[in-house]
């Protein structure tokens, strides 16, 4: 339901019936509007005093961090056509056989191979790129 549909709260008063409203017409809609104001105004400090909660707060951000470093690896992988999305079941999959195995250290040693590797053949890339 909209705002319009509601009686008394039409955007030019007097178009919801006749437009010489009596004055306890014009009343009872004045009345509606304040207590919809203060219905709003709870609403309002209701939502301030649960978002301002320390739990609340820090979803928000660990929320706020993992949209940042999703994004962050979404526009890497996009010229690629993948997406997290789409790798995030492998990806479980992965860490749940090297958390499993006891494999932590080994797999963190080879992914910062991996990744000096990739740093190597991106500067060297944009190295040979400057030339031209």
């Amino acid at each position: 339901m909209t705002m319009d549909n509601i009686i008394g709260l039409e955007k030019r008063p007097g178009t919801g019936g006749d437009k010489a409203d009596s004055l306890a017409e014009r009343k009872a809609r004045l009345l509606r509007q304040g207590d919809f104001y203060r219905v709003g105004i709870a609403h309002a400090k209701a939502r301030i005093k649960h978002d301002a909660r320390p739990d609340v707060l820090f979803h928000s951000a660990l929320d706020h961090a993992t949209w940042a470093v999703r994004s962050r690896i979404d526009s890497v992988l996009h010229p690629t056509g993948i997406s997290v999305a789409s790798i995030m079941p492998y990806a479980a999959t992965i860490i749940g056989f090297i958390t499993q195995r006891r494999l932590i250290k080994p797999a963190l040693g080879v992914a910062a191979v991996l990744g000096g590797v990739a740093w190597y053949l991106q500067q060297r890339r944009t190295g040979q790129a400057q030339e031209l």
